[in-house]
């Protein structure tokens, strides 16, 4: 799933990869959390034959995608994630992914790796970002839901997919990545269906992401610095004590 993430680079950056016609200024955040207002890129109106602006722009959407046909949103469950692979056929995401894909710009993103009570390990997080730095676009998906005395809350959700290999070991699945040759036909609506873009739902390449341990102030939002990326020493669990063959003297193998 995707629960966290950061985005910290600056609109004049922001604007230059995504293609955006404008972007107001905004702080760096570095732990972005599920009910906050995100930024989401959307295909704009289409400029005149010839001219070279970009056509995209830049919203804000509530994280916590709502259906246009829930009645009350305090008694509808809140939607962070979609799932990839049946996000088309859900009644709650079907129209989203037929008219408002979205790109969900992001720094990196936070992950929690849980195990087993048995394992004795401690759950630990994780900055997971580009290998290479820079920005990286998640695939998302937008509604605007109308109460009934007409006032209008725009919300999002990011799609997830299977993990791949070296996200594996940390989480079983991952937000979707789409590629800055793919920004266009992902967020082309008019002409690209679903079924036409969902090759682009796939986990990324293995060595596009770096997972980094950090400590677990990133669990609390009221943790914003960027020491939340700060690299920590993950523990290992000490081994089970043993008896030597032969005897009843305690050993560590």
């Amino acid at each position: 799933m995707c629960g966290r993430y950061a985005l910290t680079l600056t609109p004049e950056e922001l604007k230059e990869i995504l293609g955006l016609l404008e972007l107001e200024d905004f702080p760096a955040r570095y732990n972005i959390a599920p009910t906050q207002p995100i930024l989401v890129v959307v295909s704009g109106e289409t400029q005149v034959r010839g001219s070279n602006l970009p056509d995209r722009r830049a919203v804000l959407v509530r994280w916590g995608f709502t259906p246009s046909w829930v009645k009350d949103p305090k008694e509808f469950p809140l939607l962070i994630n979609a799932r990839a692979e049946t996000a088309t056929g859900k009644a709650s995401f079907r129209a989203a992914m037929r008219h408002r894909r979205v790109l969900v710009p992001a720094s990196g993103f936070y992950e929690w790796h849980r195990p087993s009570k048995e394992s004795g390990e401690k759950p630990q997080a994780y900055w997971i970002r580009p290998r290479r730095g820079g920005v990286v676009a998640l695939a998302g998906l937008m509604e605007t839901w109308s109460s009934v005395d007409g006032s209008e809350v725009d919300t999002g959700a990011i799609l997830t997919t299977a993990a791949n290999a070296s996200i594996a070991s940390i989480h079983d699945r991952m937000p979707v990545v789409i590629k800055p040759e793919d920004f266009a036909r992902w967020l082309d609506c008019k002409t690209q269906e679903p079924r036409d873009v969902a090759g682009l739902m796939r986990p990324a390449e293995e060595d596009f992401f770096e997972a980094i341990p950090v400590s677990d102030k990133v669990n609390k939002v009221i943790n914003m610095g960027a020491d939340l990326q700060t690299p920590v020493v993950v523990e290992k669990p000490a081994k089970p004590p043993g008896k030597k063959p032969g005897g009843d003297q305690l050993s560590f193998f």
